[in-house]
């Protein structure tokens, strides 16, 4: 039996898990921002931006799916990862601190943005040292 790689299970949790995100700002944004954050997509350059922001998220999906699948692309991968998901955790960080406290569930996606781009990074780390 093969023995799966925690940084791979780690991609692949990562690609499943952004999934309904990507999909929730970007196949029906007038709705699912509404219900979701209280936000009024009435403007079609808001819709093309969250459209282009659920492209860029499926274009991470592939991957870190990609690197879930194919050795030659697990440490690439896991790059993308770290600067996605810290990107994204610095990013709210930032605004926490400018804009307030949003809403909880964005609240959450910081703390998986945060705790998958450190666990990424130690992923990363560990491998270098192993070289």
């Amino acid at each position: 039996m093969t023995k799966i790689r925690s940084d791979k299970i780690l991609l692949a949790i990562a690609a499943t898990g952004l999934i309904p995100i990507a999909l929730s700002y970007g196949l029906m944004p007038e709705k699912t921002l509404n219900i979701l954050y209280k936000i009024n997509v009435d403007n079609i350059n808001l819709k093309h931006i969250m459209r282009a922001v659920t492209g860029l998220y499926f274009g991470q999906i592939v991957m870190w799916f990609l690197g879930a699948s194919y050795e030659r692309l697990t440490r690439p991968a896991l790059y993308c990862l770290v600067v996605f998901m810290l990107g994204l955790a610095f990013g709210r960080i930032a605004s926490f601190f400018v804009d307030g406290i949003p809403h909880f569930l964005l609240i959450v996606y910081f703390l998986l943005e945060l705790i998958i781009g450190l666990i990424g990074l130690k992923f990363i780390l560990e491998h270098k040292h192993k070289i």
